[in-house]
């Protein structure tokens, strides 16, 4: 799932100062206004896994001024029952220090794809788009119309 709206292309190493995005997934460096370039990318991956996994994004609140504020100054806090492969993976995508941000590291997204939570991620399947989705939508409507009848 993605926005292409704001889409820019940009070189290695090259940075942009544009604000714009959704504020629960803007990352610290964008807020800052420091330039910014591929790791905010990553940021929203880690934040984007969040909401998928939990239900809700790590910072909400009705004033985007206070999300941003919360982005900048509060750690992400995850329920007591979080796989703790997800945490790792999420911690290492939204780390404000960019040269600890996976991603950003230099294997780049080796490091996210080698981390254990996509253990079982067929990456090279995917790739060949012939990887066999662990959950199949289709399937499960049809097993439930048939329980309905």
């Amino acid at each position: 799932m993605s926005d292409f709206g704001f889409i820019k292309k940009i070189k290695p190493g090259e940075r942009t100062y544009t604000l714009c995005g959704t504020p629960e997934y803007l990352a610290p460096e964008i807020l800052l206004n420091k330039g910014h370039g591929k790791p905010v990318d990553w940021y929203c991956l880690g934040m984007f896994l969040y909401e998928m996994l939990v239900g809700r994004c790590p910072f909400m609140n009705e004033d985007p001024y206070e999300v941003f504020k919360m982005i900048l100054q509060e750690k992400i806090r995850f329920p007591k029952s979080f796989n703790e492969a997800a945490k790792s993976i999420i911690r290492h995508l939204t780390e404000h220090d960019l040269s600890k941000r996976y991603g950003n590291l230099k294997n780049g997204s080796a490091d996210i794809r080698k981390h254990r939570f996509f253990a079982d991620v067929d990456f090279k399947g995917i790739f060949d788009m012939n990887a066999i989705p662990p959950y199949d939508p289709s399937v499960y409507v049809s097993e439930k119309k048939k329980n309905l009848k």
